[in-house]
């Protein structure tokens, strides 16, 4: 398989991450090491020099732990520096483990390449493995089309949601802003509408 080149960071939590990330992108990746980087100074430099100059794609795991690796890198560089890969949320466990993680989850180290690339392209990142620029666009996705297609504010909203995320192949601990964050770079909200009311 051909590697594929990306200009920004891609952030990680552990080494077996990076490993696997490295077999299919030409990428600077860095290493959180977990929760280590809540201590490590130097880290969050690194992180926020690459934010600084092209930006990083944040790749955690789909389960608490890896919320909240995303969401402390979240407060160290601007948002619009971020572009959030998520990784669908699948029960196992990684081969080189001797039984499943505190949620039952497997990680970014233990998913198949191709469920990894389909992540990058429904962020936004790459289509058919070719990398694009963010889309920019007045017909963006608000907080009211959610409202208006009932994924918030109302009785069912959080059942509908999550009906969405799993059509999407989407975790389901991700939050409503970043659930438009995500919508807003891979479609319009004529194609959101069309599609989803």
């Amino acid at each position: 398989m051909k590697m594929i080149h990306i200009d920004k960071a891609i952030v990680v939590e552990g080494k077996y991450d990076k490993i696997k990330l490295s077999s299919i992108f030409d990428a600077p990746i860095i290493v959180t090491d977990g929760f280590g980087i809540y201590k490590n100074n130097e880290l969050a430099d690194l992180i926020r020099f690459y934010a600084e100059n092209g930006g990083i794609i944040i790749l955690t795991d789909s389960d608490s732990a890896g919320f909240r690796i995303r969401n402390h890198i979240k407060g160290l560089v601007s948002n619009d520096k971020i572009t959030n890969v998520y990784i669908p949320e699948i029960i196992g466990k990684e081969k080189r483990k001797d039984k499943p993680s505190k949620e039952g989850t497997i990680g970014v180290e233990g998913i198949d390449k191709k469920i990894i690339i389909d992540a990058f392209e429904k962020a936004g990142v790459l289509i058919n493995n070719e990398v694009v620029c963010n889309r920019e666009s007045s017909d963006s996705i608000t907080n009211l089309d959610l409202y208006g297609l009932g994924l918030i504010g109302m009785k069912d909203s959080k059942r509908k949601r999550q009906e969405l995320l799993n059509s999407m192949g989407l975790p389901s601990h991700i939050s409503t802003a970043a659930l438009i964050e995500l919508l807003n770079k891979v479609m319009t909200r004529t194609e959101f509408l069309d599609r989803y009311s």
